[in-house]
């Protein structure tokens, strides 16, 4: 079996942060046909995720990730591969939710 630990640091705070995991979580479903479920917490969440051959778990906090799976025999020969997936999607969530907002232009009145 291969495991994979991912660790990532944000300045969001947990509501943000939550937002992310949410996301995340949506999106593991709909792409990996993953089974997610969130536990939330007052200091923290935890989503919970598992498909055939994968399990594992996001921890949420106010100030980080922390990401844990564990792969099956057929699944893990392709961990360096589904690392590379997870951490381009936490990356591009944190980033999305980092950036500033758009800003609005203003309608010039006629």
């Amino acid at each position: 079996m291969a495991d994979i630990r991912i660790h990532r640091e944000h300045p969001l705070g947990l509501a943000r942060a939550r937002q992310v995991a949410w996301r995340w979580a949506e999106q593991v479903e709909a792409e990996y046909g993953m089974d997610c479920t969130v536990h939330e917490g007052a200091a923290g969440d935890r989503v919970e995720f598992r498909r055939s051959g994968v399990h594992g778990r996001l921890v949420v906090s106010a100030d980080h990730f922390d990401l844990e799976a564990t792969l099956g025999l057929l699944v893990g020969a392709f961990r360096g591969v589904i690392e590379g997936e997870i951490l381009q999607q936490l990356d591009r969530l944190l980033a999305a939710e980092a950036a500033p907002p758009p800003k609005q232009k203003r309608q010039r009145k006629p």
